[in-house]
């Protein structure tokens, strides 16, 4: 509870207006524990459910200091929406060989991007532009996946495997895993 209150310290710090969840344990290695509902992080975001706390700061942090001055510097414009594929799901991991085990959304602590929206109408996406014939566009994914993997310890992307064709993988797991 002391490692949750002080990430809700650190948000508030930030800026970062957020709601607190109750915890619930949906049991087989499921559970919601120090979540929270992103309300506004400074970036608009769309389809983020519950949040482990420390999952949500860095993803704050990736938003405001990553993608965002990528989009103006690299494409000549300014954000306007990160689309997620989703956070909390009870369920395993997808797409690896051995015994199957909890994926990092089953505890919230993974988010799963799709796209990247811009203020001139652009719509970047993972799956269409990820090899994309623009080289700044290709730039900038690139350059996003980098930093997220500077910020979230497991970073997945359409070069580890088809899985993730069309989405980033960012969870805050500490494992130094970028691919």
């Amino acid at each position: 509870m002391r490692e949750t209150n002080r990430c809700f310290a650190d948000l508030r710090a930030l800026g970062v207006d957020f709601q607190p969840l109750p915890d619930k344990d949906s049991g087989g290695g499921c559970a919601l524990v120090g979540t929270v509902k992103l309300l506004d992080i400074g970036v608009p975001t769309a389809n983020l459910g519950a949040i482990r706390c420390g999952q949500a700061r860095a993803f704050a942090g990736w938003a405001r200091n990553g993608v965002a001055p990528a989009a103006y510097q690299i494409l000549g414009s300014e954000l306007s929406r990160i689309v997620s594929m989703g956070s909390y799901a009870c369920r395993n991991t997808v797409g690896t060989s051995g015994p199957a085990r909890r994926s990092g959304h089953a505890i919230a602590n993974a988010i799963d991007i799709g796209a990247f929206e811009l203020k001139d109408g652009r719509r970047i996406s993972i799956l269409r532009d990820w090899n994309a014939a623009d080289p700044d566009v290709r730039r900038f994914l690139r350059t996003v996946h980098t930093s997220a993997c500077r910020r979230f310890g497991t970073v997945l992307s359409p070069d580890y495997n088809a899985v993730h064709r069309d989405h980033l993988h960012l969870e805050d797991d500490h494992a130094r895993f970028c691919r």
